[in-house]
C-alpha cells in the first residue's frame, strides 16, 4: 500500500474504514460496487451542489416548494399544540434554506420550539447556527455535533416533545430493509406521539428521473468518477480515470435509479498488492437512489412502530414529505 507524506515527513496511513469499505465492495462478485458515502470528499460536495442546481435535478426545487409554499399545510399535518415546548431535530441539515421556512411558520404561529440540528461536521453547524441567529434573532439554535442515535437517545432523557426532520430524500441511499431498521432505530429514541416528518422522491416516469442522474452538461458524471480519484489520491490505487464512463439507469416499475462506472476497455487496477481485473463494458455499482409511493413507504414502516399520519406533496406530485408517528407505548 502507497501512503503519502506531509511536509514534515510523516506518513499519512490511509483511511482503513474506506479501505475496507472499497477493498470488499470490488471483491463483489457478480457485481463489483464502491460505497456511495465517500463521493464527499471536498471536491464531490462541491459538486454535488452543483448538481442541485441542475434543470435536470428537480429534487430539490420540488422540496423547496413544500416548504416555501405549503408551510400552513406542514404546520397543519404536524399537529402541535400552542401550549407545549417542541423540540424540532434536525438529521443532516444541509444549510437550512429549506428548514428556515418551517421555521419561520411555526415562530410566526406562536409554537415554542428548540431547533437542533444535528451532524458529524461542526463546520456545517456552524455555518447554519451563523445564519439562523442572523435570519431567525429569535430562534433557540442548539448544534448537536456527533452521531445522530447517539445524539437522539441523550436527547430522549428530558421527555420534550420531539419532531425529527430527515429532508431531501436522503433514505433513498439505502435499501427498502436498511430503511425499515433505520426507522425501527430512530423509533427506539422517540416517545409515544413523538413524530418524523419524512422528505422522500416519488416514483415517476423515467424521463422525469433519469436526466436528474445523467445530466446533459456531465457534472453527475464527473461526481461519480471523483471517487476513482479520492480512491487513487488517498489508498493509492492506479485507476485510470479516462477508462471509465459513468452511466444511470431507471425503469419506473422498479422505481430505483441506478448508477454505474463502466470499465471502457479490459484492464486491472492495483490498490496496494490487491490487484482488481475488468473486462470491457464491466460495471462497478456506485449508487441507488429509491423512489417511494404509499405501497412501498407502507411496507418499509411495516416492521416498526411508527406510521404514516399525513402526506404533504410539491404543485407537481414529484416529491413527498411525509408525517409519520410513533405510537404505543415504551
Amino acid at each position: 500500500m502507497q501512503h503519502s507524506k506531509t511536509d514534515t515527513g510523516r506518513l499519512i496511513l490511509p483511511d482503513q474504514l474506506f479501505l475496507s469499505a472499497v477493498l470488499e465492495g470490488l471483491r463483489s462478485s457478480p457485481q463489483k460496487t464502491l460505497p456511495s458515502r465517500y463521493f464527499y470528499d471536498a471536491k464531490g460536495s462541491i459538486l454535488f451542489q452543483q448538481i442541485m442546481a441542475l434543470p435536470e435535478y428537480y429534487l430539490t426545487r420540488a422540496e423547496m416548494d413544500i416548504f416555501r409554499n405549503k408551510t400552513t399545510a406542514l404546520i397543519d399535518a404536524l399537529n402541535m399544540k400552542q401550549q407545549l415546548h417542541y423540540e424540532l431535530v434536525e438529521l443532516g441539515p444541509g444549510d437550512g434554506t429549506k428548514t428556515i421556512h418551517l421555521l419561520k411558520g411555526l415562530l410566526g404561529n406562536g409554537f415554542h420550539l428548540d431547533y437542533l440540528p444535528v451532524d458529524i461536521s461542526q463546520s456545517a453547524l456552524n455555518g447554519l447556527t451563523a445564519m439562523l441567529q442572523k435570519e431567525l434573532p429569535g430562534l433557540s439554535v442548539i448544534p448537536q455535533q456527533g452521531d445522530y442515535f447517539v445524539k437522539l437517545k441523550a436527547l430522549k432523557t428530558n421527555h420534550r416533545p420531539k419532531i425529527i426532520l430527515i429532508l431531501g430524500s436522503n433514505i433513498g441511499n439505502l435499501l427498502d430493509a436498511e430503511v425499515s431498521e433505520f426507522i425501527a432505530q430512530l423509533g427506539d429514541s422517540l416517545s409515544p406521539g413523538d413524530k418524523i416528518l419524512l422528505g422522500v422522491d416519488l416514483v415517476k416516469a423515467k424521463e422525469i428521473v433519469l436526466p436528474a442522474y445523467s445530466d446533459a452538461q456531465g457534472i453527475t458524471a464527473e461526481f461519480n468518477l471523483n471517487l476513482l480519484d479520492r480512491i487513487n489520491r488517498e489508498l493509492g490505487a492506479d485507476f485510470d480515470r479516462r477508462q471509465f464512463e459513468h452511466r444511470a439507469s431507471y425503469e419506473a416499475s422498479e422505481g430505483i435509479a441506478k448508477s454505474y462506472l463502466i470499465s471502457l476497455v479490459r484492464q486491472s487496477v492495483s490498490i496496494g498488492s490487491q490487484v482488481f481485473h475488468f473486462a470491457a463494458g464491466e460495471s462497478i455499482h456506485t449508487e441507488i437512489s429509491r423512489k417511494y409511493n404509499d405501497e412501498i413507504i407502507s411496507g418499509i414502516l411495516q416492521p416498526t412502530n411508527i406510521s404514516v399520519a399525513a402526506k404533504i406533496t410539491d404543485s407537481q406530485n414529484l416529491f413527498a414529505d411525509y408525517v409519520l408517528v410513533k405510537s404505543g407505548a415504551d
